[in-house]
């Protein structure tokens, strides 16, 4: 497994390097414990209420291109504080991140509270999912309708002879990736329910050539 090393102390004063050091040396022993391939070491001095961290965008990044599976850290209150804690508890569970800490000396175990709080968020997610779904659904026979045909829309069918190139809303697809930070298997979910037969994979190839252009 390849992990990302957090490291975080509240403040600028000179006399943080030393935590921040020893933070760095522990979680370097553990990753050598378990056996992780280091992918990056991220410090930072902020406050744990800020989620504006350009560590914590650096260290998503990582994961959300699978360039790391794995989050070590100190304990749980070097990932944030209230709020911001939990939303990302959250999101690291959506991208299925392994985390590990000093504090428990292998995988990290949630408090009773807390589990249940992103529980909670979970069950509201996948309502809003359900809602957002619906919305899309019933636009879409409005626009078949009022006469739209999706078919109309294929296009590169001289570059796969043989085999149609599947076709799906990609302006869909980037809203729900960048704006909601949905995973690739959760947009292709949302599209199947769509009536847009397609995989993990394609969405995640598409999303990539769209990128580029």
């Amino acid at each position: 497994m390849t992990a990302i090393i957090y490291c975080r102390v509240s403040t600028d004063k000179s006399a943080q390097e030393t935590s921040l050091k020893r933070q760095n040396d522990e979680l370097t022993d553990l990753a050598a414990r378990y056996h992780f391939t280091i992918a990056e070491s991220i410090e930072e001095r902020s406050s744990g209420y800020d989620i504006n961290r350009d560590g914590i965008f650096q260290m998503l990044d990582y994961f959300s291109s699978g360039q790391a599976d794995s989050l070590l850290i100190q304990d749980e209150t070097r990932l944030g504080r209230g709020n911001t804690k939990i939303a990302l508890f959250h999101q690291l569970h959506k991208m299925n991140v392994n985390i590990y800490t000093i504090q428990h000396n292998g995988r990290l175990e949630l408090s009773e509270s807390d589990s249940m709080v992103l529980h909670i968020v979970s069950i509201v997610e996948e309502y809003q999912r359900k809602i957002h779904n619906a919305k899309i659904k019933r636009g879409m026979r409005k626009a078949v309708n009022n006469g739209f045909n999706p078919g109309n829309n294929l296009t590169n069918r001289d570059k796969a002879p043989g085999k149609e190139r599947k076709q799906f809303p990609m302006d869909e697809v980037v809203r729900l990736r960048e704006n909601h930070q949905m995973t690739f298997e959760e947009i292709a979910h949302t599209l199947n329910q769509l009536g847009h037969p397609v995989s993990k994979a394609t969405v995640n190839r598409r999303y990539q050539e769209h990128q580029k252009t």
